[in-house]
C-alpha cells in the first residue's frame, strides 16, 4: 500500500461537514474520508466490471446458442424414449 500522503483542499456543505464530524469524530476526518472514497472507487470499478462481463455475455450468446445447436444431434443421439 502506497503511504505517501498529498494534502487536499475541499469544500463541503456544512451540514455535510457537521455529519462527517459526528460520524468519525473532528481529528479523524481524513481517515474517514478516504475510507469512504476508497469504498465508492471499489463500487464503481464493480459495477463497470459487471457492465463489462454484461457485455460479454450478450456479445457471446449466440455463439453460444449456435455451438449448442450444432452439438444437440449427439446430446440426444442415446437418449432413451420417454
Amino acid at each position: 500500500m502506497n503511504t505517501e500522503m498529498v494534502r487536499l483542499n475541499i469544500t463541503l456543505p456544512s451540514s455535510v461537514a457537521a455529519e462527517l464530524d459526528r460520524c468519525s469524530g473532528p481529528r479523524r476526518r481524513s481517515q474517514f474520508i478516504a475510507e469512504a472514497i476508497k469504498m465508492r472507487i471499489k463500487q464503481l470499478k464493480e459495477k463497470k466490471m459487471a457492465a463489462l462481463l454484461a457485455e460479454g455475455y450478450q456479445a457471446t450468446k449466440n455463439e453460444g446458442l449456435e455451438i449448442t445447436k450444432e452439438f444437440e444431434p449427439l446430446d440426444i443421439e442415446n437418449w432413451d424414449e420417454y
